[in-house]
């Protein structure tokens, strides 16, 4: 019995050592009742200095201000954090910046393909939306997935269909196309050569970037809600679905645990099922959120070959964010803080 609890102490001891390193990028809150928190992602890739312009590193950052004080407004108000992340994304996805909505990345075919999903951590009630092709906003086709139907994801053009029957507004997929992704899908297919020694780095980033969006949230009642919305991947065929859409893979929300929002190579992220695993290491092996965060990026994901990022809050309200690429752009905003925006991987 002597030797079980010396084992157990030098064990805990080993892991305090090890999390020196990954607590640098998260928070750590200790108080009885945690501040209202929201934190937002817009996607991770070759996100390195010297790519963007100080006006689009000055447009990014508005942007995502605007976005993360749209949903922290919801929960000073008082309101709930599944509508707190809804109206965070819904800017996100309105904007031409991001990968999401309006701006989102174009199929092989030159059309745009969109999924989303939202899960809330206080009943593990979840909708999602695959492959629609109309839906303003994903985000609320995937909560009214969630609201209004026995289904937890609906795809193609039955989910469109569904989104116009029960109201939601709807465009012609003219309007979510832009001139910045037509030019990425041109270089994809290879009809558009890239000039190396042009100043204007900012198509390496349109090109190597997971420009997937997604927001966590706590709310003043201590409930947790994550959504996604992504276009996918520049020049996807048949039909192809990542992780966004996929409760567990890209999108995770548990009060007992954490909220989970993805961005990276879809596929990898199935295949490790990477935010229910992230809960799972806290639930089953007691894991810090850094310490989860921290081995399904950088030891499970990079292990596999994959790349990309998350970022994650518990019920404590401590928050991270974790990625294996130059960088992800990111931002939190803490009850009583100022909103942080950042970009690059030593921000």
């Amino acid at each position: 019995m002597i030797f079980s609890f010396v084992l157990l102490f030098i064990f805990q001891s080993c892991q305090q050592i090890n999390s020196s390193d990954v607590e640098k990028n998260s928070s750590d809150v200790k108080s009885e009742n945690p501040p209202i928190t929201l934190i937002i992602h817009g996607g991770a890739g070759s996100i390195k200095r010297g790519y963007l312009s100080p006006e689009q590193e000055k447009a990014y950052q508005i942007k995502m201000k605007e976005a993360m004080q749209a949903g922290y407004k919801v929960l000073k108000d008082g309101g709930k954090s599944i509508d707190a992340v809804i109206e965070t994304i819904k800017i996100m996805e309105d904007s031409p910046l991001f990968n999401s909505g309006r701006g989102a990345v174009l199929t092989h075919t030159g059309d745009v393909s969109m999924d989303a999903s939202i899960m809330q951590g206080v009943d593990l009630n979840a909708g999602a939306v695959s492959g629609v092709k109309q839906i303003k906003n994903p985000i609320t086709a995937a909560r009214l997935v969630m609201d209004s139907s026995v289904h937890v994801m609906l795809s193609g053009a039955g989910a469109d269909e569904f989104a116009k029957m029960n109201g939601l507004e709807t465009e012609d997929n003219s309007y979510f196309i832009t001139p910045r992704r037509l030019k990425s899908l041109k270089r994809a297919l290879g009809k558009d050569s890239i000039m190396l020694g042009s100043k204007d780095k900012s198509h390496l980033i349109d090109d190597n970037k997971f420009g997937t969006v997604g927001c966590v949230a706590l709310d003043q009642y201590g409930n947790i809600s994550a959504g996604t919305s992504t276009g996918g991947m520049t020049n996807k065929k048949y039909g192809r679905i990542g992780d966004s859409p996929i409760i567990g893979a890209g999108t995770y929300a548990d009060n007992a645990t954490c909220g989970v929002s993805c961005t990276g190579h879809g596929e990898y992220f199935i295949r490790l099922s990477i935010a229910r695993n992230m809960a799972d290491l806290m639930a089953y092996k007691g894991l810090s959120l850094s310490l989860a965060a921290h081995e399904v990026i950088q030891d499970q994901l990079t292990t596999l070959g994959g790349t990309g990022g998350l970022i994650a809050l518990d019920n404590k309200g401590n928050y991270t964010w974790e990625f294996n690429t130059p960088g992800m752009f990111r931002g939190v905003i803490v009850e009583g803080k100022k909103a942080v925006v950042e970009f690059y991987e030593k921000d």
